[in-house]
């Protein structure tokens, strides 16, 4: 099976913003990331999907609800395992 990881690694130069979403609701967390472009589009990724590529946008309001709607929140500081247990 062919890795995404060259591809990936060549993307990482375009990328300008990075943020981490987290869907506390399941068990574990689920975590996605979206990332903005230098050339202005946006994209989410999967980590735990080798960083497969779930959505592309070219505004960062399309993607922040498409998050929205799938119950993700934008993680800001930690989560302590009680908090989500």
């Amino acid at each position: 099976m062919l890795s995404h990881t060259p591809d990936l690694a060549e993307q990482i130069n375009d990328w300008e913003l990075i943020e981490l979403w987290v869907n506390p609701i399941v068990f574990p967390p689920l975590i996605l990331m979206l990332v903005s472009g230098k050339n202005g589009g946006f994209c989410i990724y999967d980590p735990s999907k080798n960083y497969k590529s779930l959505f592309l946008s070219s505004t960062y309001d399309e993607a922040h609800s498409w998050l929205l709607e799938d119950e993700y929140e934008r993680c800001d500081g930690r989560f302590f395992a009680a908090e989500i247990a």
